[in-house]
């Protein structure tokens, strides 16, 4: 009867914890993006010496709070699946554990301090939180499109690269030493900046072949900057086409069926990839919990 009773509360701190399939789970999201977002505006306005040096108590006292509240949640989070080596190596593990720590060891290292700007890796908590319902159909998609395109993208960086090398080159023939242009790989660094509009303004070609060649290249770096943008862009109205051809030949699914809003999470294994309905953790074969 104990051993149901804390299997019965465990189970129920997983749910909340860990999924957004309940109005807890979702309100206990909410509250946990609300004190990511404190911590970070904590973090900003200490790297701020005016505001420091007037309201430092005030803002390490918030900031203890904060990770006082986030070390609770840490070790909820590790008695609440059954395997939380798991948890603990995974990348939100390391991430919990990295933006946690570091208040901590300013007690025992006077140099620790500089290790609290650690605290602004809560930020990528954030990601966490898209498991929530209205978030997960769009959030899974743009996920699925960046996946499916990473092979043009890597394609077409390596294409890049090979031109500013080319380009690189060529300037520093060009160009010269006397120009600024001392190395190749100076050359090359030139190009890439110049290549994506940014224009440090550091190195600046002086002679008329080299300012043509200059304008061709700031030319091509206008396309360049469009193409992953689209490449992701087809990928996602993909996606999107096949979504809407699935719910047309499935009717009978409801909404949140169609755009698979499962955010269960196995205890035993913390998969979240399950579909609509699952009985069962399709990556350990667990059983997952539905009452």
């Amino acid at each position: 009867m104990e051993s149901n009773q804390k299997h019965n509360w465990k189970t129920k701190l997983h749910e909340i914890i860990y999924e957004a399939d309940t109005p807890s789970g979702k309100l206990f999201d909410v509250l946990l993006l609300f004190f990511i977002l404190i911590s970070i505006v904590l973090v900003m306005l200490e790297s701020v010496s005016s505001i420091d040096n007037k309201y430092h108590d005030f803002l390490y006292f918030c900031e203890w709070i904060v990770t006082i509240l986030f070390s609770i949640e840490f070790i909820l989070r590790i008695i609440t699946v059954k395997k939380p080596f798991k948890y603990l190596f995974s990348f939100f593990g390391v991430i919990d554990f990295l933006s946690t720590i570091p208040m901590y060891l300013t007690f025992f290292f006077g140099g620790a301090q500089a290790l609290v700007t650690l605290r602004a890796l809560r930020l990528l908590r954030v990601f966490r939180i898209l498991k929530l319902a209205r978030y997960l159909g769009a959030s899974n998609q743009l996920k699925d499109s960046i996946i499916a395109s990473r092979v043009k993208i890597l394609v077409f960086l390596f294409a890049v690269m090979v031109s500013s090398v080319v380009f690189g080159t060529i300037m520093y023939l060009v160009e010269g030493e006397a120009n600024g242009f001392t190395n190749i790989p100076k050359s090359v660094y030139w190009c890439i900046v110049t290549l994506t509009t940014v224009g440090f303004g550091d190195i600046a070609p002086q002679t008329p072949l080299g300012q043509f060649i200059t304008t061709i290249i700031m030319i091509l770096g206008y396309g360049i900057i469009a193409v992953p943008t689209g490449i992701v862009s087809a990928e996602y109205a993909k996606s999107s086409s096949k979504s809407n051809e699935s719910n047309n030949n499935n009717e009978s699914y409801s909404t949140e069926q169609k755009l698979h809003l499962n955010s269960q999470c196995c205890i035993n294994c913390l998969n979240t990839t399950h579909q609509d309905g699952a009985e069962y953790c399709h990556n350990c074969g667990h059983k997952m919990h539905h009452d």
